[in-house]
């Protein structure tokens, strides 16, 4: 019997301890103001767009790397790669523009940038975050093992809105590309 609830008290522990996400990393002061900001893991920070003078507080707050999920085109007046290297920190794009980038290429380019930084901190950011989101429910479930269920309630945590039916549909098909 005390066999039985022990195993049950760890099951449910590592429930809680590995599928939600940790969302009482503390984000620094200068970083509150930083639209859609979520900072599930010590090494990991996920946003919408960060103005300018944003790199530099992600940068005292311990940011190495930044992984910008907009074209170059959304941002003509913006030369966000010098700003960021400038502030101290590598740059890195992976250009997604519409669901139709959401393949399983370019999620494992994203899966192998953030295997490779493993243990640096990274901030990863589009415009609304919803990018983000979509990249990193597609990531845990195909390259991490969630389910799709798990994978989507994740990718609702992390901000996923209005690409969530056409990544549903991905999970669902599992398909490389999403077709329309």
């Amino acid at each position: 019997m005390l066999k039985t609830f022990s195993a049950v008290l760890l099951i449910i522990i590592s429930f809680f301890t590995f599928s939600l996400p940790n969302w009482a990393s503390e984000i620094a002061k200068e970083l509150e103001e930083v639209p859609g900001l979520k900072h599930p893991y010590n090494n990991l920070y996920l946003a919408a767009q960060p103005k300018p003078d944003d790199f530099v507080a992600f940068n005292k707050a311990g940011v190495q790397h930044v992984i910008n999920l907009r074209a170059p085109k959304e941002m003509p007046d913006f030369n966000e790669a010098a700003i960021v290297t400038k502030s101290g920190m590598a740059y890195y794009n992976i250009p997604i523009v519409e669901s139709s980038d959401l393949t399983k290429e370019n999620v494992n380019l994203l899966n192998s940038l953030l295997t490779n930084l493993d243990k640096e901190t990274v901030l990863i950011h589009c415009s609304s975050g919803n990018r983000v989101a979509a990249l990193m429910t597609l990531r845990a479930a195909w390259f991490h093992g969630a389910s799709n269920e798990d994978a989507m309630k994740l990718g609702e945590s992390y901000g996923l809105t209005k690409w969530s039916p056409d990544v549903k549909k991905l999970l669902s098909s599992d398909a490389n590309t999403l077709k329309k």
